[in-house]
């Protein structure tokens, strides 16, 4: 799953939501670096992109990028769900998803001197050209292939995984369909297990 994704599944928890953002930014353990809730989050990240990588939906809608972009496939998959999520009005009842991004980005700014720096440096971009609510539109969606393609050190175009993404669009939104709600439910449990029973 991508940001929109780990952002909605810290179920509205500050310090949970900037460790689920910034994961991908902190390496080992670092994570120790943080306070006790922003590990949580940080944890919470790893688990939902274990249960999204080793899922078999999630391996079936990879197939589809998979003979042109090999183990990049996954990423795209993140940026596809995010789409679909983000115009999903039972998660997102109409107008809630503006509402929603704005509140992400006030805690993350709220949070700044915490953030990882690599993050910091990104995070300006995220919030004034609005990457989470973009999502929704299939411009973002190329936009966000795009990025992925600028900071991979082996892909150089990001047009064919667009037209992979147009192509099967039905079938994408399917698998996020069957996926998504199974990811949500693991996703609660994990939060409940980790702010209740405070597992590391």
């Amino acid at each position: 799953m991508n940001y929109l994704a780990h952002a909605y599944l810290s179920f509205n928890h500050p310090s949970i939501l900037v460790g689920n953002m910034v994961s991908d930014f902190v390496k080992g353990r670092k994570k120790f670096e943080y306070s006790e809730d922003i590990q949580k989050g940080i944890s919470l990240h790893r688990a939902i992109d274990e249960f999204t990588d080793f899922h078999r939906v999630t391996a079936f809608a990879k197939s589809f990028f998979r003979r042109d972009y090999g183990l990049y496939s996954g990423p795209f998959i993140d940026i596809v769900y995010d789409h679909f999520l983000a115009n999903d009005e039972s998660e997102f009842p109409k107008g809630s998803l503006l509402e929603f991004t704005e509140k992400t980005y006030a805690i993350l700014n709220s949070q700044f001197s915490a953030l990882p720096l690599k993050f910091q440096y990104l995070f300006p971009f995220m919030k004034t050209q609005n990457w989470l609510y973009n999502y929704r539109h299939r411009w973002g969606i190329r936009n966000s292939f795009e990025g992925l393609v600028r900071r991979a050190a082996y892909m150089y175009e990001s047009e064919t995984a667009f037209r992979i993404f147009e192509t099967n669009y039905m079938q994408l939104e399917n698998c996020f369909a069957e996926f998504f709600p199974e990811l949500k439910e693991f996703a609660r449990l994990y939060f409940d297990k980790l702010v209740i029973g405070g597992i590391p």
